[in-house]
């Protein structure tokens, strides 16, 4: 590994640990973090791979009231390295991401909890009127989050691939394949509660149609999306709420100025 992937990937892991806390840009995602290694790693296949299987894992990991989900931005890079640079397989690195998340869940409440600190410190600046030292804090303590993943991934990045092996050869077997079958359980709990969000009587007869075209072998992901999206123009056209047939579409009409309710439902969103 030359010096130019390590700093670049130093850098993925800075802005993953920042991203985990501030959600802005996503780059946290194993769908990205992981992309982003295989690619200054020149590794790009073996990064999207691990990408889209971290990722269906990622989708159960989210935040509800006091829990804390485990970290996907730990995971995503961590994995990532070691499949790029390891040799690890995607199977392995996925049963190996699961405890890291859990790892970086601890490590986000250490720092957290050293982030206190720099709130009093803010507190105390925005009571001098010291705006410039309350954005200090602010973005120290964001650092912080960032030094979280880029430190580990250093850590990482120094064990020699030999060891790595060696440690994955000592590892029992139940052991790897119950960490790749709570992966899978919790690929089902995040859909439930993606659909639990979603569950409403007009949305059901999608959910279900999707269900039915996807046995039909012959379609693909890239298939099935463009369905979902004509599917979707097709109900915006027809549903009475969006075509004027009732007082909600009229209303929107009126509003929108047009006598297409379809283009004045995408002109809102642009």
């Amino acid at each position: 590994m030359d010096i130019l992937s390590a700093v670049l990937i130093f850098v993925i892991a800075f802005l993953a640990g920042m991203e985990s806390v501030l959600d802005q840009f996503e780059l946290h995602q194993p769908i990205i973090s992981c992309t982003l290694i295989g690619l200054v790693t020149g590794h790009p296949v073996e990064g999207i791979m691990l990408a889209g299987t971290l990722q269906l894992i990622a989708l159960g990991w989210m935040n509800i009231g006091a829990a804390v989900a485990p970290d996907a931005a730990l995971a995503g890079v961590s994995s990532g390295i070691f499949v790029c640079l390891k040799g690890m397989g995607v199977q392995e690195a996925v049963a190996v991401a699961i405890p890291m998340a859990v790892a970086g869940t601890v490590l986000t409440i250490f720092v957290r909890t050293i982030t206190v600190g720099f709130a009093h410190g803010a507190d105390a600046a925005a009571a001098r009127g010291n705006v410039g030292g309350v954005e200090a804090y602010l973005w120290l303590s964001v650092a912080c989050q960032g030094l979280r993943i880029a430190i580990p991934a250093m850590i990482i990045m120094a064990i020699p691939a030999e060891a790595v092996q060696a440690a994955l050869a000592a590892i029992p077997e139940w052991i790897t394949t119950g960490l790749s079958t709570a992966g899978g359980f919790i690929v089902v709990v995040g859909y439930a509660m993606v659909m639990n969000m979603m569950a409403t009587a007009k949305v059901w007869p999608f959910f279900f149609l999707g269900f039915a075209l996807a046995s039909v072998s012959e379609l693909g992901l890239i298939a099935m999306g463009i369905i979902g999206v004509a599917l979707a123009f097709v109900y915006l056209d027809l549903s009475p709420e969006f075509n004027g047939g009732g007082n909600g579409g009229a209303a929107a009409a009126t509003a929108g100025g047009g006598s297409d309710p379809l283009d004045d439902i995408l002109n809102d969103y642009e």
